[in-house]
Order: structure tokens, then sequence, then C-alpha cells
């Protein structure tokens, strides 16, 4: 019998969370909502997302009221739900949350918080980059990708396996796994496109363009990819909220013919009066955005100078040819400001960016805030429920356009996390949620590395990280031509 009890006890503390039957008596209440982490309270989540495990931050005992039942922490003040109890709570609109504390002997009830359910359903995967907070090289860092509906993360290449190579500015042709592209630095330099199953290695720096390839974006249909190319620097500051100002003196927007191996731009996307980057196509095809700003001499004495709006050219994927005028969508020199990472819904119907005090890179600016544009209307706003007092800034669309990942410096002002958040059918978002951990108080604690470029994935990568690095290492490469 002995044994039994032991045994029940065990089984109860891996199933997630333990409960009691005996009955709290709540005496007071306590005005507002709970501390907790990560701040979880009245946040909108899918109903395919995993577990939303929190920790009670202050110092009392503590024990949480969910649908009438009482849930005790299974350690220290940490609820670690089980998956089987968190999919149940999923099927509804909302789980009501109670914490309650123990103070003087007696039990308090904090004001109730919601958890808020959509029955759109996210993609399953993210895939990003983990860095160090470094500026000046890197030791060790990989490109992961995550399964949403768990916490199970998996390397799609780590640079271990290349001799501490960088690799960076991953992306995926409509977040399919199978369609990818991303750059390696160092010894083992090039532009990896992964397409079709076969991997290809590209040395991109011709003699007309200012630097190998940069920032990539897919077409739709596959067959081009729009690059930036970069004469990048960077900066220090001794004062101020920003530490360091990465910047351009020059940069060109470029489209890469998939079956050519060859590069073409129009001179509007490519002038030595501007500098242009940041670019992506739209959902359709038909148009090419990217971010520009007049060129300015003398950087960076200057940088505060370079204000970039957001424009766009047609764009006809049959001969890859472009239009002959640029639109301006969004004139951020004439607020004084400047805009980045122009990202458009699947849908077609918003445009999200950063907007920040001045410059390109704003994953470095503090007021760097997620800003909306409505593409019917043409009016613009800033995504008040998703920004912070802190960095807010690379982001990305979900397929169906109700959700959006993006990366800030919140939780203590140096890393970056992942949040996420709903977007209705008119464009309103909700407050965020932290991507979820098994252990998030001590995860993230830990953690002493960034999150850069999330992306969302319909599933995972099938190539093997093996199979990569070893195009990495050993592939000699083709030489992009370029076809003007």
């Amino acid at each position: 019998m002995k044994r039994l009890a032991i045994l029940s006890i065990l089984i109860a503390t891996v199933g997630g969370f333990s409960s009691c039957s005996r009955d709290i008596t709540v005496t007071g209440n306590i005005q507002g909502q709970p501390s907790i982490y990560p701040d979880y309270c009245d946040v909108t989540v899918p109903e395919n997302i995993a577990p939303l495990n929190f920790s009670y931050t202050g110092e009392e005992d503590c024990a949480l009221q969910v649908d009438g039942r009482t849930i005790f922490p299974q350690r220290g003040r940490e609820f670690i739900f089980r998956r089987s109890q968190w999919r149940r709570w999923m099927t509804g609109d909302a789980v009501s949350m109670k914490i309650l504390v123990r103070k003087d002997g007696k039990w308090m009830s904090y004001d109730p918080f919601e958890i808020k359910v959509s029955h759109e359903r996210i993609d399953p995967y993210i895939s990003y980059r983990l860095i160090p907070p470094g500026y000046q090289g890197w030791q060790v860092m990989g490109i992961y990708q995550r399964n949403l509906e768990t916490y199970r993360q998996s390397p799609v290449i780590e640079n271990r396996m290349t001799g501490g190579d960088c690799v960076n500015c991953h992306t995926y042709n409509q977040r399919d796994p199978g369609t990818m592209v991303f750059h390696a630095r160092a010894d083992f330099r090039g532009t990896f496109v992964i397409k079709d199953d076969a991997i290809e290695k590209l040395n991109t720096k011709t003699d007309s363009t200012i630097s190998a390839l940069v920032y990539p974006y897919w077409h739709p249909e596959g067959r081009y990819i729009t690059f930036s190319t970069n004469a990048t620097k960077q900066s220090f500051f001794n004062h101020g909220p920003d530490r360091i100002e990465v910047f351009d003196s020059a940069s060109d927007v470029v489209v890469y013919d998939v079956e050519k191996h060859s590069l073409t731009w129009s001179p509007l996307t490519k002038s030595t009066e501007m500098f242009e980057t940041f670019p992506s196509f739209s959902p359709d095809g038909k148009w090419l955005y990217f971010c520009s700003s007049k060129a300015v001499d003398n950087m960076p004495y200057n940088y505060d100078q370079a204000h970039y709006g957001i424009y766009r050219i047609a764009f006809n994927a049959a001969d890859g040819t472009f239009g002959d005028s640029l639109e301006c969508i969004y004139d951020a020199a004439a607020e004084d400001k400047s805009a980045s990472f122009p990202r458009i819904s699947p849908d077609g119907r918003w445009l999200a960016f950063t907007r920040h005090r001045c410059g390109n890179f704003s994953i470095w600016h503090q007021d760097a805030d997620i800003w909306m544009i409505d593409l019917e209307s043409g009016e613009s706003r800033p995504a008040e429920a998703m920004n912070s007092d802190e960095v807010d800034s690379y982001h990305d669309w979900s397929g169906d356009s109700r959700w959006m990942v993006f990366s800030s410096r919140r939780d203590d002002g140096l890393y970056t996390r992942l949040y996420i958040s709903h977007i209705d059918e008119n464009g309103h978002e909700s407050k965020p949620f932290m991507l979820p951990q098994k252990n998030p108080k001590d995860y993230y604690k830990d953690l002493m590395f960034s999150y850069n470029i999330p992306e969302f994935m319909t599933g995972k990568v099938g190539m093997s990280m093996h199979r990569i690095s070893t195009c990495m290492r050993k592939d000699p490469g083709t030489q992009v031509t370029v076809s003007r």
C-alpha cells in the first residue's frame, strides 16, 4: 500500500500539476491582476498552441483556480499544465483563471484574468536564429525550427558544423519549409537555395553589384528571389538609449532568377542617388516593395539624416521586367521618421512595418515600433497593443493573415524574445503573448541567446543538417551572372 501511495504521488507530479481535495476558503479580494511570468493575462491564443505555463512572481504561497478547480504549483510557484487538459480548455472560447495567495494564514484572491481562445489555427512551426548578443563576431549560433504545438526545437543548421561561420537571413517561400534560402559568411561564404529537395550554393558578388546578396524575399511563384546589396558598417555610442547604429553607405535592390542564375534590376531600384533595401514581393507577385532613402554623404556622422520610406514598383514575373515608375506607400521622411521590414499579409490587405527615428536597422533602436498600413485606404497607424517601451521590430505574418510573430526586447531590454499577436479581420491586434516554453521562468532566465528573424512555417525543414553543412563546406558554388 505504501508503494502504491508513492506511485500515485509520482503519477500526479509527472502529469503536469497536482490538485488538492481540501477546500480553500477565500476570505478577501486583492484588486488588480496578479504578477505572473510570462504575462499571459488577457491574451488571445490559437487553439493549437502549446500550453502557456507560467509562474506567480510574488513571495506568498499560491494556488490557481480554473473552472472551479484548485490547482497547486508543481514546483515553486510555477504552474505547468498537462497537454491533455490544455487541449480541453482550448475547445472553448476562453479560459478564466484566478490566482490565490496566502497572506497571514488566510487565502486572498486576485481579480480573475482570461486567456481568450481563437479557433483560427496558427501555422504549426516557426523558424528563427539564436545568436549571442554580441556586436563584432560570433562563436555559437544557428537557425532553428520550433513546433508551436509543442515545445520541441530542432536545428536547421548550426555553425558548429562549418567551423563557426555566420548563418543568417533565412526565409521561406510562402512558409514552405521545402523552399528556403539563407546566407553564410566567413570561410564557407555563399547563398544557399533549397528547392525541390535540392540544395545549391551560389557565389553572388559581381562586378556590377555593391556586395554579395543580403536581405532576401521569395516571389510567390518560386522562380525569383529579391535581395538587397549593401555596404554596411556599424558605429557605437557612449551615451543615449541606443548602443549601436548599423548603417549603409550604399545599397540597392535586385532580383535573382533561380532558373537562369542571373541578376536583374530596374534603374529605380539601383540608383546612386538613393539607398534601397529590405525588399519584399506582394502576395500576388505583381509588386516589389522596398525601403528607400535619399543617399546621405559622410556616414556615419550624418546617420540621423537617413529616413527610409516604403515604395513599390510593378514587377512582371512572365519576363522578369519592372514598371517605369515608383509609388510611395509611406513617406516616413515627411514625419522625420524611418521605416523598415515591409511585410504584406497573405490576404493582401495589410502592410506591417517597423517605424523608428532614423536609419534602417531598427533592431538596435529602442524607439522602434510595429505599424500597420491599410492597403485599401492607405491609412497608417501604430499597432499599439503590440508595442512596448523597448525595441519591437522584425515581424512575420501567418498564412491566414490572423497571427503575427515579432521580436521584442521588452522582457529585460537586452535580449530579444518572440511574441505572437492575433490580428482580426479589421487589422486590430491583440495583446501579444511570449513564445511559450515548458518551464518559461528558468528557460528565459538561463537563455543567453537572442531570437532573430522569426518566420512562420507550414512544417519542418526536411533536409538534414549534415547534407546542408556538406554543401556549405565542399561545394565550390555557382557564380551568379548579370542579365542586363
